[in-house]
């Protein structure tokens, strides 16, 4: 169930501090009275007094805080210290039960604590997303540990089963790499690119978008059903463009950027591409359009490959994407006018859904980060560039919006999977969850926007509301003593995030470990990390941080452009209306055939087991002979013509290829008797009739 929403006179909607309660006053008489108690009644003891008020002012100035440290937390203020060691405790928690219950495993289930893989060999799925986690965090003896598996239990070659491309470059692929640019390992990289190359025949599709699945061992790809998901065929490119950096393979390179150009040639309608593509003929298999699951990260990735590699092409799309998604896609909520994103399931010309995905929620910082460029607007003023200004103001709204998804939601404070929207001036809430969207997966998406929003604004009240999702994580997912093989503290996914108890899922996804702590960590972290910094980093679609790239002089570049797709969709629509015009002229010219040989096509037709006509049985002969119409080839008259002079300067007949035809009766006879036998007696005939009535003939 929501809780209504309290409304404070100002700032942030957060419960009151301390400062903002009524103060009592004293009353007047009381105040004189102290007043002519402690004043001082000689020149001596207002030295003493200035002195000693400047002694404590100085001491104050040069030791306590800054105004800035202590709403971040710096200097004597280390709550936020506090917090980010109590997020590390509860990763802690989480990494040792899985490490003494299912190590090595892909998939776990913490509160029966036991493991399991989807193959015969484990691909590391929590493991290798967890690698930089580990690092970022400080924990060198579990990072050991963790390194030592993928040394000597990690083997790709023998995975003999199909994974899915996207989520096995997205964790996989971007967990090694992101491990190897933060410890400079070289192991990491070497494990990078063995699988790297085994994921590259999932790109050899007519178009190169790439297939849904792939074989590591064999290498044959599985299309999915649907087409590709348009999400996971443009979420591939930060971790190849990044190994084609690091390896000096340009093939990665082209691979990657091929897939791009085929998405943008299927031309999305005001930037805005509809979630399932063909990867054979490479046009949008549907209309349906949403921001959420198998959509997101195509947009994300267009602002970030920009960002990674400066490549101007993919920021023009953003732009484009960025406009049609206020145009056709924001709406506010009511009663409390919040800002969400919804879905056009028929299309930009169809009408608006009012669902709104969790996953929806990592636009705030998405907008934010398009907004800065990753650098923090304290130490670069957006000015007066308004499309900056309007990404960063559309970013707050949408990060406001997600953190009402948790606070609304009763008892837990933990936001659903799913929720929709009202816009009805008649409705008390802003949003209903139904029953088959209560349950949440301890999904990253709102704590990476507040990350975002906190490093880029340096706006507090992201961290507060930060910490205030934690808390909820930290109580609610915490699986009870009792439920297990031992007592252990540990978390899971719930099923339903409306009732006192929420029930249990028993699953840990990989992103609990490797997104959600992890930004949380960071959000609460003041320590400089340049390997971090948002103006020189861009993390990926699973929080695996990658350095930009400088690819000035190198042998990288845009392998294609917009202008160039236009041209060849003209050129394709002109030759397609070629097609269509030459179709139907043939179709005429068919039509006008096949009535000109209706005559000729009968067949022998049987009437109460008579003998049809013998002229047309003998009619039905003919569609053997030769085409009267049709032209003749001078060649063979002039071969023929010669043949028959030598022939007769020899004195020669010519001798027929074939026997004599028989006498029309003859033929005609011959014919009667080849009907008769094919003839079905009576019995027969019966029996024919009550197959073809119950359909099995």
């Amino acid at each position: 169930m929501l809780k209504p929403r309290w409304n404070a006179k100002k700032g942030p909607s957060l419960p009151l501090y301390y400062k903002d309660k009524p103060k009592r006053r004293l009353p007047l008489s009381n105040l004189t009275n102290f007043m002519h108690r402690y004043t001082p009644h000689s020149s001596k003891m207002r030295l003493r007094a200035i002195f000693a008020l400047t002694v404590i002012f100085v001491v104050y100035y040069f030791l306590a805080p800054s105004a800035s440290q202590r709403m971040t937390g710096g200097a004597f203020g280390n709550v936020w210290d506090k917090r980010k060691l109590e997020v590390k405790e509860v990763f802690l928690e989480s990494w040792r039960d899985y490490s003494r219950h299912a190590w090595g495993n892909d998939i776990y289930h913490p509160v029966t604590q036991t493991g399991s893989n989807t193959g015969t060999t484990p691909l590391g799925w929590i493991i290798v997303d967890s690698l930089d986690t580990l690092h970022i965090m400080g924990c060198e003896e579990e990072f050991n540990t963790a390194k030592s598996w993928v040394q000597y239990e990690l083997d790709y070659a023998k995975y003999d089963r199909p994974v899915n491309t996207f989520e096995t470059t997205i964790r996989m692929l971007g967990g090694l790499l992101s491990a190897y640019y933060l410890s400079e390992d070289e192991l990491f990289l070497e494990k990078a690119v063995g699988l790297g190359e085994r994921l590259l025949p999932a790109f050899n599709s007519p178009t190169g978008i790439p297939y849904s699945s792939v074989n590591l061992k064999t290498g044959k790809v599985v299309p999915a059903s649907d087409g590709a998901s348009t999400a996971e065929m443009s979420t591939l490119q930060l971790e190849f463009k990044y190994l084609a950096l690091l390896t000096g393979e340009n093939l990665y390179w082209e691979k990657v950027e091929k897939a791009m150009k085929a998405v943008d040639a299927a031309r999305p309608e005001a930037g805005l591409a509809p979630i399932y593509i063909d990867p054979i003929k490479g046009k949008f298999k549907s209309s349906n359009i949403r921001l959420g699951s198998r959509g997101d990260s195509y947009y994300e990735y267009l602002l970030k490959q920009y960002l990674q590699t400066g490549e101007d092409i993919y920021l023009d799309m953003y732009k484009e994407s960025f406009e049609g998604i206020n145009k056709y896609l924001i709406s506010k909520s009511h009663p409390s006018g919040l800002t969400f994103i919804g879905e056009r399931p028929e299309g930009i010309s169809g009408s608006m859904s009012n669902k709104m995905d969790h996953l929806v929620c990592f636009f705030g910082g998405l907008f934010a980060l398009g907004a800065t460029d990753g650098i923090p607007i304290t130490k670069k003023p957006l000015s007066e560039d308004k499309f900056r200004l309007r990404q960063l103001k559309l970013g707050k709204e949408l990060t406001e919006t997600c953190y009402h998804m948790y606070h609304d939601v009763e008892p837990t404070g933990l936001s659903p999977e799913i929720v929709v929207f009202n816009t009805e001036t008649t409705g008390i809430r802003d949003f209903t969850i139904k029953q088959a969207d209560r349950h949440n997966l301890q999904r990253p998406e709102t704590v990476e926007t507040l990350y975002y929003l906190y490093k880029l604004t340096g706006d507090v009240k992201y961290r507060e509301w930060g910490y205030e999702i934690f808390q909820s994580f930290a109580k609610w997912t915490k699986v009870p003593v009792g439920k297990g093989k031992d007592d252990n503290p540990r978390y899971t996914s719930l099923n339903d995030v409306t009732v006192d108890p929420p029930t249990l899922r028993d699953n840990m996804e990989s992103f609990w470990l490797a997104e959600t702590l992890k930004y949380l960590y960071l959000l609460f972290d003041d320590t400089e990390n340049a390997k971090l910094n948002l103006g020189k980093a861009i993390f990926n679609t699973e929080a695996h941080p990658f350095p930009k790239l400088n690819i000035k002089g190198s042998s990288f570049h845009t392998g294609w452009s917009r202008e160039e797709n236009r041209i060849l969709l003209t050129k394709e629509k002109e030759k397609q209306s070629e097609s269509e015009k030459k179709g139907k002229s043939l179709n005429v010219q068919e039509s006008a055939k096949d009535t000109k040989h209706e005559k000729e096509d009968k067949e022998t037709t049987i009437k109460t087991g008579k003998v049809a006509e013998d002229s047309s049985k003998l009619d039905s002969a003919k569609d053997t002979s030769k085409d009267t119409n049709e032209p003749v080839d001078d060649r063979n008259v002039e071969i023929n013509k010669k043949v028959a002079e030598e022939l007769k300067q020899k004195h020669q007949l010519p001798q027929a290829k074939h026997d004599v035809a028989q006498p029309l009766d003859e033929q005609v006879r011959e014919v009667n008797q080849e009907v008769a036998a094919e003839i079905p007696d009576d019995a027969e005939v019966g029996q024919l009739d009550r197959k073809r009535n119950n359909g099995l003939n």
